[in-house]
């Protein structure tokens, strides 16, 4: 007689399956495959694969997105496919659970924790990767805003060199609709900052403030195209090394001074314009009323102020767990609208914002392409584990503006002169866009 009772699968995968659909409240979004070689999941989504039983000890001592990042990173978890549908698979079953997951009570945790033994995993907390950031000291004091910085950007200069185009260009490009798919990332960099520099209303001779520099895309772009005299700030040694490298390459001397220095630390004032593009997202929440009203004070009256940064809802500001740790730590973002309401509060009268969000999708791509084409490039210079980080938070950054959970707008603003005149004629903005393409 034929035994029709269906087996019952003891492997490593079937017994985690089993508490993952219990604590998720769902099936499994993705196939799952553990160190024993068992298997479960659907046939036809991405295949995570745990390569270690250290993977799962993360995940009970840093349970969610730090843990699965933690063993992403030393390889001890790994995606098999297409990383970024595993992630996005993910984030559509967290979507569709909503607020209804269930509450584990004490009974399945207790489940949890026998069947934990069972595959031994517990033990003592594994120590962080070597990549996670370890600051100290108050949170947005001027040493630990430092360290923050310092952690990303100065990762060293052949890094972004091997991962950014020609203008070295660390920010939202603008992918003009003339050039259409054809448009190149260099083109796109160079789109932004035609316009950035058209908004700003630069002419020779303007002084530009560049607060929160980078490698110089802006600083150079405006002295060399629309001979302006411009100061570069920036917190990053590498960065303000490569900059002055450039200027001095570019015969630019005249016309650019860079200063490696806390944005707190700026003393001069009445510029022309004033630009910090993707920097403002690091200074703070508490902090950026003073940011702002400092802003207001470095720009002249009837001068123009562009601040390119991302956005974010209530939830998560920092970016998340993984994004704290790894990338940006103590960053903050907001929606568009408080921070228009920050800005506006500090003196300043907002003239124009652009959302970018989509073309941060394609400028993001851009640099994922270039990470996966020159992989071994990349491990040879920083090794695995951090070029792991990259390859997690690039896929990861791709999707959150795509899925709109992140944002990024330029924000044009101008301080009124005494007679209440702008210095802005929106009339303008007609040739903004003009022929962008070109540049």
């Amino acid at each position: 007689m034929t035994d029709l009772r269906t087996p019952v699968r003891t492997g490593a995968a079937h017994r985690l399956a089993v508490l993952v659909e219990d604590a998720l409240g769902a099936p499994l979004p993705v196939r799952l495959r553990a160190w024993d070689g068992s298997e479960t999941g659907p046939s036809d989504a991405p295949v995570v694969v745990l390569r270690s039983r250290r993977a799962l000890r993360r995940l009970l001592w840093e349970p969610g997105e730090l843990g699965l990042a933690q063993a992403y990173v030393t390889g001890e978890l790994d995606v098999e496919g297409d990383l970024a549908e595993g992630l996005r698979a993910a984030w559509k079953s967290a979507r569709e659970r909503g607020a209804h997951t269930p509450r584990l009570t004490l009974a399945d945790w207790a489940r949890a924790v026998g069947e934990a033994t069972r595959l031994g995993v517990v033990g003592p907390r594994l120590p962080a990767p070597a990549s996670q950031a370890r600051l100290r000291g108050g949170r947005h004091t001027k040493a630990r805003d430092r360290a923050a910085i310092s952690h990303h950007y100065d990762l060293s200069n052949d890094f972004y060199r091997l991962l950014l185009d020609d203008t070295m260009a660390y920010s939202c490009g603008y992918w003009t609709a003339e050039a259409g798919e054809n448009n190149d990332p260099a083109d796109a960099q160079r789109a932004k900052l035609e316009l950035i520099c058209r908004k700003l209303g630069l002419t020779p001779g303007a002084r530009l403030l560049d607060i929160g520099c980078g490698w110089g895309s802006l600083t150079l772009y405006a002295a060399e195209h629309h001979k302006a005299r411009v100061t570069a700030v920036t917190l990053a040694r590498e960065q303000a090394a490569y900059v002055r490298e450039q200027v001095r390459e570019r015969g630019l001397e005249e016309r650019v001074e860079v200063v490696c220095q806390d944005y707190r630390d700026i003393t001069g004032s009445a510029y022309d314009a004033v630009a910090t593009v993707e920097m403002g997202e690091h200074v703070g929440d508490a902090e950026y009323p003073a940011f702002a009203a400092s802003l207001h004070r470095m720009v002249r009256p009837g001068g123009r102020v562009m601040v390119q940064q991302m956005s974010r809802g209530a939830t998560a500001p920092g970016g998340g767990a993984f994004i704290e740790a790894y990338i940006a730590p103590d960053m903050h973002m907001r929606p568009l609208g408080d921070t228009v309401a920050l800005l506006e509060a500090a003196g300043l009268e907002v003239r124009s914002t652009e959302s970018m969000r989509e073309h941060y999708v394609r400028t993001v791509a851009a640099w994922y392409e270039t990470l996966e084409r020159r992989w071994d490039d990349f491990v040879a210079l920083v090794g695995e584990e951090t070029a792991r980080v990259w390859r997690l938070y690039l896929v990861g950054g791709a999707l959150a503006f795509e899925e709109g959970r992140m944002g990024v707008d330029q924000i044009l603003s101008v301080r009124r002169s005494g007679a209440g005149a702008g210095g802005l004629d929106l009339s303008e903005a007609a040739d903004w866009y003009r022929n962008l393409e070109e540049r």
